[in-house]
C-alpha cells in the first residue's frame, strides 16, 4: 500500500467540505479527517494542510463549518477537492445557507456543525482546527459518504 493511503484504507471517515468566510471571501475544501473530541463543550477536530488557501481563511476568521456529504454527493466533494478557492471561486453556482458564524452550510448534506475555533495545533504537515460546535442538524435520512480514495481519484 502506498506511503500516506493506509489510513485512507483502515480507518472509515465521513466526508465533509469544510467552509469558512472572512470580510470577502468564502472558500471550502474537502476533508475526510475530523472528529469530534468533546461533548461538554461540544468540539470538533478538523485537519487541514498549511498549504491549502482555507488553512489560512480559517486561520484569519477564527470560523468554520463541517458540512458532511451524503454518499449521493460524490460530486460536490469533488467539486470542493478539486481546485484551490486561490485560483477560483468554488461557491460560483453553488447554492447556501448562513448560520451563527456566516460559514456557508451546504443544502441537503446529511449534517453541518458551525463552529469557531477554540485552538489549533501542528501536527506535521497539517494543523488541527479544534472547534466549539454554535450551531447544528443532522439530516433524518440519508447515508453519510465514507471516503474512499478510488472515489476522489
Amino acid at each position: 500500500m502506498a506511503e500516506g493511503r493506509i489510513f485512507d484504507a483502515t480507518i472509515p471517515s465521513p466526508v465533509a467540505v469544510v467552509t469558512t468566510k472572512t470580510k470577502d471571501r468564502v472558500n471550502g475544501l474537502t476533508v475526510a479527517w475530523l472528529s469530534q473530541v468533546s461533548y461538554n463543550p461540544p468540539l470538533i477536530m478538523v485537519s487541514i494542510a498549511k498549504k491549502n488557501f482555507s488553512y489560512q481563511l480559517i486561520n484569519e476568521s477564527g470560523i468554520f463549518a463541517v458540512n458532511v456529504l451524503t454518499k449521493e454527493q460524490v460530486g460536490i466533494g469533488k467539486h470542493f477537492g478539486s481546485s484551490s478557492g486561490r485560483n477560483t471561486d468554488k461557491f460560483k453556482g453553488i447554492f447556501y445557507d448562513t448560520k451563527k458564524t456566516g460559514s456557508p452550510i451546504l443544502k441537503d448534506v446529511y449534517s453541518y456543525l458551525d463552529c469557531k475555533v477554540v485552538s489549533t495545533h501542528v501536527a506535521g504537515d497539517h494543523v488541527l482546527f479544534i472547534g466549539e460546535v454554535l450551531d447544528a442538524s443532522a439530516a433524518s435520512n440519508g447515508i453519510p459518504l465514507l471516503f474512499k480514495s478510488s472515489d476522489f481519484i
